[in-house]
């Protein structure tokens, strides 16, 4: 097993993929180029971009994430600087960043008017004395929304010629105990649990779980069950109860949610989550929802073609 240091936790693994991806980026953490990291939801992008930073020359300096799945308005204004309600300028993330790096998250979901405008700003940092390290992040396949002219090639160019892909953890089924064990001790610490120890059927239902979210997912699942029990052994009764509370809170949050919008909106807000659930399997989503797989393609294509970003940006 091997252990990567990222700020106070680890990222831990042996699994092939894994031990590839953080060769990878220990190797183009010293270069200069842009950078594309790619994989599920969860599957720890972010943290590997603090691993980058943390091994690159520019560790002292600062590291900026830029979520580009917020309000259109709001990402571009963050990028390019804005005036407050007083009138004073506030700086973009390029010239704040100068000298370290910035990292522009679900890069997929840019709006794709605005693509072309930061392929050419960021073309031309150099002309203004601004030198950072640009890195992007996405769970899509870039260059088939290149294919599908949804995405800007040149831009897609300018980040993935140097690309890590992250696996997902239902790949890494080697690696779980080991991550359940660590994770495990951060929250029996945090919690004032003492030594936790987990049964080997709940250690198996680790394994066999597909993991949508990730280490989102597990971790969430980990931490209610230690958080909630009663004792220092995690048998799968305490995880099915973890779940349980999980999708209890998820429920009220629906409810409280769906209260607030019209039925056009939560079909289409339930679309969404049923696709994010199953890692966007068409056929399982369907299955979910209780509706035949050509009625799901019908839906997706009609919030496609009214401009929704997520079922635009969706392969």
């Amino acid at each position: 097993m091997s252990v990567f240091q990222v700020s106070s936790q680890q990222l831990i693994g042996k699994n092939f993929k894994f031990q590839k991806a953080m060769e990878n980026a220990r190797t183009l953490a010293v270069s200069k180029a842009p950078l594309l990291i790619v994989g599920e939801a969860g599957t720890g992008k972010k943290s590997l971009c603090n691993f980058i930073h943390q091994n690159s020359a520019r560790k002292d300096r600062p590291l900026i994430f830029v979520d580009c799945s917020l309000d259109v308005l709001e990402v571009q204004k963050e990028i390019l600087g804005h005036r407050d309600r007083e009138g004073k300028f506030i700086k973009g993330v390029l010239e704040r960043a100068n000298g370290g790096m910035v990292v522009f998250t679900n890069i997929d979901c840019l709006d794709e008017n605005f693509q072309k405008k930061l392929f050419s700003i960021l073309s031309e940092l150099t002309d203004y004395d601004i030198d950072i390290r640009l890195m992007a992040t996405t769970e899509k396949n870039l260059s088939k929304m290149v294919a599908a002219g949804r995405f800007y090639r040149a831009l897609f160019t300018f980040f993935g010629n140097s690309m890590i892909g992250l696996p997902a953890l239902r790949e890494r089924t080697e690696d779980i105990n080991d991550i359940v064990h660590y994770y495990g001790e951060l929250f029996a610490s945090k919690y004032e649990k003492g030594k936790i120890e987990f049964t080997e059927d709940a250690l198996m239902k680790f394994q066999e779980n597909q993991w949508a979210k990730n280490f989102t997912e597990l971790k969430d699942l980990l931490e209610n069950a230690i958080m909630n029990s009663n004792h220092n052994v995690i048998d799968t009764l305490a995880l099915e109860m973890a779940e349980k509370k999980a999708e209890g809170r998820l429920v009220d949050d629906d409810e409280n949610f769906l209260k607030l919008m019209s039925l056009r909106d939560a079909e289409k807000l339930l679309i969404k989550k049923a696709l994010i659930h199953t890692a966007e399997n068409r056929t399982q989503a369907a299955k979910i929802l209780g509706v035949s797989i050509r009625t799901l393609r019908n839906k997706i294509n009609e919030y496609r073609t009214e401009g929704t970003q997520y079922f635009v940006n969706l392969r």
